[in-house]
């Protein structure tokens, strides 16, 4: 019997999800929405593609969450996106009145499925999901570091003209601008990255990576980046539902890892069958703490607007 996964949202980045899962072969598809008509017409055409690229998934379009019954992984996706004259703060209730929607019903069809979590503002809606679900922390993922970690490799790899897969990267904190990329941690083949560019390039790189996200909406004019933020959350599906036990930056419920408690923020988890198996904690200097712990801060303001 196949695997089971759920996106919430049949926008770019939730209909991309599913093109990934499906292309992947990693499980059945149910693509859900509030719009009639949308998630019903994107799942059909992604169906018939399949004897193309020779994968054996079923993919169903939805407006009905007992269509999403006895998921193994819900990945949300659905939310607004900030419209012009929005404040964060009308965004972040707006959201959150849909995360409690949406979390409701999953909880109610899928009570064992482990959520990941990819609606903006990140950290506040993995917060909100965790809170709302009532599940165990380990089963609530924020996915946002994956995607902030492939933007600084994608940059270091091309400074260095290097294949992308000598490259890693770690990139904490909060998904926004007070990420906290790690330039000591980050290797190309093993080699740390500060022995092979100049810190001021590294710098840039920091800085365009913590930008990444508004470089890519200035361009497009109208909408956000959807390939790399989908294939980000089927990489974390994939180590999930495959039991890899891959190490992935993600965002999880600190209860006192890295001196946080009670928040969500971006580190280093072991990802496999269970969801977060294991929170890595990697020792930091005095100024990387202090930068993680501000991005903390900035959690917690959002937080604290919606009443968690």
């Amino acid at each position: 019997m196949r695997k089971k996964v759920s996106v919430v949202g049949a926008g770019n980045v939730g209909a991309t999800a599913a093109h990934w899962i499906a292309s992947k072969e990693l499980a059945d598809v149910v693509l859900i929405d509030i719009m009639e008509g949308i998630p019903e017409g994107k799942a059909l055409d992604l169906l018939q593609a399949m004897p193309v690229e020779k994968r054996d998934c079923t993919i169903i379009g939805t407006n009905d969450y007992a269509d999403t019954a006895n998921s193994d992984v819900v990945v949300i996706t659905a939310g607004i996106p900030r419209k012009p004259g929005m404040s964060r703060d009308d965004l972040l209730q707006t959201n959150y009145k849909i995360m409690q929607d949406v979390v409701s019903k999953v909880v109610k069809y899928s009570p064992n499925c482990i959520i990941i979590v990819v609606s903006n503002p990140l950290d506040a809606m993995a917060q909100a999901a965790f809170k709302l679900s009532g599940f165990s922390r380990n089963r609530v993922i924020g996915m946002a570091g994956v995607l902030d970690s492939a933007r600084f490799r994608t940059f270091i790899a091309q400074e260095l003209n290097v294949s992308v897969e000598n490259v890693t990267a770690f990139v904490l904190g909060g998904h926004g601008d007070t990420m906290v990329p790690l330039a000591r941690y980050s290797t190309v083949a093993g080699i740390p990255i500060t022995e092979l560019i100049t810190p001021e390039k590294i710098e840039a790189m920091v800085d365009r990576t913590r930008n990444g996200g508004a470089e890519i909406v200035k361009l497009l004019k109208t909408g956000s980046a959807y390939y790399a933020p989908s294939a980000s959350a089927v990489e974390m599906v994939e180590a999930i539902l495959k039991d890899k036990k891959k190490i992935l930056p993600c965002a999880v419920h600190l209860e006192g890892e890295y001196g946080i408690k009670g928040l969500f923020v971006g580190v280093p988890v072991k990802l496999g069958a269970n969801g977060c198996e294991q929170i890595i904690e990697i020792k930091l200097t005095a100024a990387e703490q202090a930068a993680l712990n501000k991005s903390a801060d900035s959690v917690k303001e959002l937080i604290t607007v919606i009443g968690l």
